[in-house]
């Protein structure tokens, strides 16, 4: 018996693996939608039983993820970051507003590959690769993925062509040149280096990235939701994540929906997901649909922001394609889409310095944030679980780090 399968998340139709997957241009040879998800035969009853372990890395889940044999795992330790608790933000959140709740950082500077949150997606994609002889490929990125899939691919000795915006950070650039890797820079955004890539997939036949809902990403980072229930013993009342794409919801939700044969009363975290003000067409879809009461058709209304004019280059996306599949995971969980002000990350980042003798990257410090402006929007609760989970260190951001530290 295969350990996995593909099944389309549209019309059920079941891919056998991955290399089939690949080979029909990884969409449904049926209905010919890009959005399958892995399924396992693995025996969930042994599951329990990991959950008081202490893993190294997220390979400690190996049953339960899409590699048949581990010789070919690329790993540096990622994946099974601990989750801090960070007493100065609840004593704020009690002197402030009268809220008694636990929060907990969800620390991915501390992943062993490129200290951020698509490590795990990294070297889920290059143990696949190097188990199914894919000598090279491509993808979009605003900057973390580029650079984790530079360094992961290159340990598996795959070429990477990667298309990054032209506001990108020069320390992103460097780290992927480092890895020997062809990095090219596009004249526009986000949106421009996505289609560069698709002609480039195109006209050379390479393998691409397929976004967010990419079932290698989305397998990789849906052992968020294994690790919660590790470290915490139980989910998170609210899950806050700055966003820009969005895998990291759709890979909760996969989580949680895998576990629920096991754990039937498990449920989705509220899910406050951020933006900074210079960049959130998700939030203000999210608001137009709060104001109308959600009508038919609501999750397919968002703007696009042109060339977005932010310097979180991390958080760049302009144009949410994924909002439609994002959203209504939000409105499930009970959760929200909310906005901070760009201009005050560098204060709250001194904030943390302070606190915890730690720079965090821009991005990350747009999803603490998102703390404050739940608590502001009463989105916790007393009693509450909150899960914050930062994306990336300081490495790639040193302008930032040279403003937080003065």
């Amino acid at each position: 018996m295969m350990k996995y399968y593909l099944k389309c998340v549209k019309c059920g139709y079941e891919t056998l693996d991955f290399p089939a997957w690949f080979s029909a241009n990884q969409e449904c040879v049926k209905c010919k939608t890009k959005y399958s998800e892995v399924w396992y035969h693995s025996d969930y009853n042994n599951f329990p039983d990991l959950l008081r372990g202490n893993p190294e890395d997220f390979w400690y889940y190996f049953d339960y993820l899409p590699l048949n044999d581990r010789k070919n795992v690329v790993s540096c330790k990622e994946g099974a970051a601990p989750m801090e608790r960070w007493e100065f933000l609840r004593d704020y959140a009690r002197k402030e507003f009268g809220i008694n709740c636990y929060v907990y950082v969800y620390r991915n500077d501390l992943n062993g590959g490129t200290n951020t949150f698509k490590d795990v997606a990294a070297s889920l994609a290059a143990s696949l690769f190097k188990e199914h002889n894919i000598t090279q490929y491509t993808i979009a990125s605003t900057g973390n993925t580029a650079t984790a899939y530079s360094k992961y691919l290159s340990l598996a000795g795959i070429k990477l062509t990667v298309f990054v915006p032209d506001c990108i950070t020069q320390d992103s650039v460097n780290e992927m040149h480092s890895y020997h890797q062809d990095v090219r820079i596009v004249d526009g955004d986000y949106a421009f280096a996505k289609k560069m890539a698709a002609q480039f997939h195109q006209q050379n036949k390479i393998l691409i990235s397929s976004g967010n809902i990419d079932p290698i990403r989305v397998e990789a980072k849906k052992t968020m939701v294994f690790e919660f229930l590790r470290q915490l013993g139980e989910m998170p009342d609210v899950y806050i994540q700055a966003v820009s794409g969005g895998t990291g919801p759709i890979a909760i939700d996969k989580g949680v929906r895998e576990l629920e044969p096991l754990y039937p009363y498990i449920n989705l975290p509220r899910m406050v997901l951020v933006q900074q003000d210079t960049c959130d067409p998700m939030v203000q879809g999210w608001e137009e649909a709060v104001e109308d009461n959600f009508p038919d058709g609501w999750e397919t209304r968002y703007p696009i922001i042109n060339n977005p004019q932010t310097s979180v280059s991390i958080l760049s996306t302009g144009n949410p394609a994924m909002y439609p599949v994002v959203a209504p995971i939000v409105k499930k969980s009970g959760g929200s889409f909310v906005r901070v002000k760009e201009e005050n990350l560098t204060d709250l980042a001194a904030k943390v310095y302070k606190e915890k003798n730690l720079v965090l990257g821009p991005a990350s410090i747009v999803c603490l944030s998102g703390f404050y402006k739940a608590l502001q929007e009463k989105q916790i609760n007393n009693g509450d679980t909150v899960l914050i989970n930062t994306g990336e260190g300081v490495a790639r951001a040193k302008e930032f780090e040279g403003e937080v530290m003065g």
